[in-house]
């Protein structure tokens, strides 16, 4: 089998595991507030990618905990799996989990991409990421 074959099973392979959807959003830098004291974050339209993802416990990096001022954050370390046909990811992008055929408490959450990883012969994109829990 050639290379290039290999490859084409190993991410058509991939995409079959991902049976969960997100929805990457990317902040513009600007800010809009409701009148009534609650601000949010304007993201850019349309959204960098809608569609299927799978994730897992990082095998990169450990969770951690931070002070910040008086609230103590806990950090996981999650790596967001996606196909390969999506390009452009930034550090920053946020991944809002949309739905999950195996997990119903990852609806709603929302990781923040940390690092994007790159490597010849990849089966899947694989952003390192972080999901604040406190």
């Amino acid at each position: 089998m050639s290379r290039a074959a290999l490859l084409a099973r190993a991410r058509a392979a991939a995409e079959a595991g991902m049976v969960d959807a997100c929805t990457i959003r990317r902040a513009t830098g600007e800010r809009v507030s409701d009148g009534y004291g609650d601000v949010t974050d304007e993201y850019v339209d349309p959204d960098p990618y809608a569609g299927k993802c799978r994730v897992q416990l990082s095998r990169y990096s450990s969770s951690s905990e931070t002070d910040v001022g008086e609230d103590q954050v806990v950090l996981l370390a999650v790596e967001v799996q996606l196909p390969m046909s999506v390009v452009g990811l930034e550090v920053g992008d946020e991944v809002h989990m949309t739905a999950s055929q195996t997990d119903p408490d990852l609806v709603g959450r929302v990781f923040v991409i940390r690092s994007l990883m790159h490597k010849t012969d990849a089966s899947s994109r694989r952003p390192q990421c972080t999901e604040r829990t406190a």
